[in-house]
């Protein structure tokens, strides 16, 4: 019998449950949620895009990721950065994105901020991966109990805070524990799930920024 959170498919490979949710789930599953980024582009995505999921379902936002990457010129947060209030009524009248106005919104200020962060620091990247856990801090078991217990982490508040402080917007502790797990920053893929020893070898391998 699976142990909860896990199922196992036809091949008899064991894997987290939630991957069987959605058509699009076993392949985000399997072959990004987890693996360690470090391009400032796509982290800065990342972020952008935990923050459109805020009070919705992921799957909405991956579905829509295409779009919402021709909308924002593929997260170039320069471009972005020098959106005006035209570009914010375009947007809300694309319906290939969601059209909140306060995300839409938020979105152009982080893009603000990433380039004042990387004009003073010289990389997203480096900044954010300062921010991993150490080991103490991580449990000993990925399970299931870990999972529904724990929508925030400590390194996850220490992040959130840490961006407030800067002026981003839509960075709470939950969305942060989100972009860590999505970034590689933790490996949250549950005990049994036959991803998890792989992403845990790219993690170990995988030079910090």
């Amino acid at each position: 019998m699976d142990k909860p959170g896990l199922t196992t498919d036809a091949t008899g490979l064991t894997h987290c449950t939630w991957r069987t949710a959605a058509p699009e789930y076993p392949r985000y599953h399997d072959d990004e949620w987890g693996v360690p980024v470090a391009d400032d582009t796509q982290l800065y995505e990342k972020i952008c895009l935990e923050g459109f999921q805020a009070g919705m379902a992921w799957i909405t936002i991956l579905r829509k990721r295409a779009q919402f990457r021709a909308a924002f010129d593929g997260f170039d947060f320069r471009r972005v950065a020098q959106y005006t209030e035209a570009d914010i009524v375009r947007l809300l009248n694309d319906p290939g994105i969601v059209r909140n106005r306060a995300k839409i919104v938020s979105t152009i200020n982080n893009a603000r901020r990433a380039c004042e962060l990387v004009e003073e620091t010289g990389s997203l990247a480096r900044w954010l991966w300062a921010f991993e856990p150490a080991d103490e801090e991580r449990p000993p078991v990925v399970d299931m109990a870990y999972w529904t217990g724990n929508p925030t982490s400590p390194a996850s508040v220490r992040l959130s805070k840490a961006l407030k402080k800067r002026g981003w917007t839509f960075v709470g502790p939950t969305t942060m524990y989100a972009l860590m797990q999505a970034m590689g920053m933790v490996n949250d893929h549950l005990e049994g799930c036959a991803c998890r020893p792989r992403i845990e070898a790219l993690r170990q391998q995988f030079t910090r920024p």
